[in-house]
């Protein structure tokens, strides 16, 4: 049986794949781990959780060591906006981090998979169908560090045979976990604020398309991949992977379906905006589609339905979907 450890368990991705993997594998199977937010009752109650500081190597070999890990679920990051904010921390959280995770997995003998980001890319990247092997030139920290870290892992795959994985999310949407500080964070705020006041300001302009997955494909993304025939894996790190392009509008438009009353404003945040602005309008994941078979399940109606469906439940408000 597979033991597996999540790093930033508590996160908006992590709480999620967590709990997908432990129904997967087992609760005791799955060690949680968080470094400063307390995880929510149900993943601290269901397995084992601990506290560290992967930017501390000995606190992740003693986890390795302990529950004898063989994958490692490595999340802990600091997203664009915060690690714009303090790009000191964010150098040491995302790439210190992740350097102590994988020789830990070469000690160990773990697989490792880390996702990456559409902030791997930047402005001289082709905008409309990004390829899968093109320019990377980031200009934030936290891109700097997402291909600093797609290099490492190709590294240690090749230099150490450590079986490294990865793929590059868009913009994640999840009603479960509030997002930390990412550029795409509106796209789950428009959701909550049309159900509780049918109203939404965006901190993103009008036209402004990006790359979004809701969180049922991220996690399925995660699994699929570390789950992957190794043999037929020729990118192994950073692949892409897409599920719907949509501007503000967009998700506006579709959320008028169900709350017809909904209305979009729109306070443009510059540093945000000049985030997004650097970032592919959409994603070429056909690498993705052939080497281990990603497919989406949702696109933009289908997940606006299921979110306001659910954040409707959660929030305790009432709307037919």
């Amino acid at each position: 049986m597979k033991k597996i450890l999540v790093t930033g368990a508590a996160g908006q991705i992590g709480s999620e794949l967590t709990m997908a993997l432990r129904e997967k594998y087992g609760n005791e199977n799955v060690i949680a781990t968080g470094h400063i937010k307390e995880p929510d009752e149900t993943l601290h109650n269901s397995g084992p959780f601990h506290f560290i500081d992967c930017t501390k190597i000995n606190t992740v070999a003693a986890i390795v060591k302990k529950y004898r890990v063989d994958t490692i679920y490595h999340l802990a990051a600091l997203l664009s906006a915060v690690a714009e904010k303090d790009p000191q921390l964010a150098w040491d959280v995302n790439m210190i981090g992740l350097y102590n995770v994988l020789e830990t997995a070469r000690t160990y003998k773990c697989s490792v998979f880390t996702p990456s980001s559409i902030g791997a890319f930047g402005p001289g990247t082709p905008l409309d169908h990004t390829p899968q092997d093109t320019t990377q030139r980031p200009n934030t920290m936290y891109g700097v560090t997402k291909v600093a870290g797609e290099l490492l892992c190709d590294y240690y795959f090749k230099r150490f045979k450590v079986d490294t994985r990865g793929v590059r999310y868009p913009g994640i949407i999840s009603y479960k976990t509030l997002p930390g500080g990412g550029t795409t964070d509106y796209a789950v705020e428009i959701y909550y604020e049309a159900i509780k006041h049918k109203k939404y300001t965006s901190f993103i302009n009008r036209g402004t398309y990006l790359d979004l997955m809701y969180m049922p494909d991220a996690i399925t993304a995660a699994i699929d991949l570390m789950e992957a025939n190794p043999d037929k894996l020729q990118h192994r790190n950073a692949f892409n992977v897409s599920a719907m392009s949509v501007a503000p509008e967009n998700i506006a438009d579709e959320i008028r379906k169900i709350i017809p009353e909904f209305t979009l404003d729109y306070k443009v945040d510059p540093l945000r905006q000049a985030i997004a602005d650097s970032w592919p309008n959409n994603m070429d994941d056909s690498a993705a589609r052939q080497e281990w078979g990603w497919e989406p399940e949702y696109n933009l109606e289908s997940m606006t339905k299921d979110m306001i469906e659910k954040l409707s439940q959660k929030l305790g408000k009432e709307i037919k979907t």
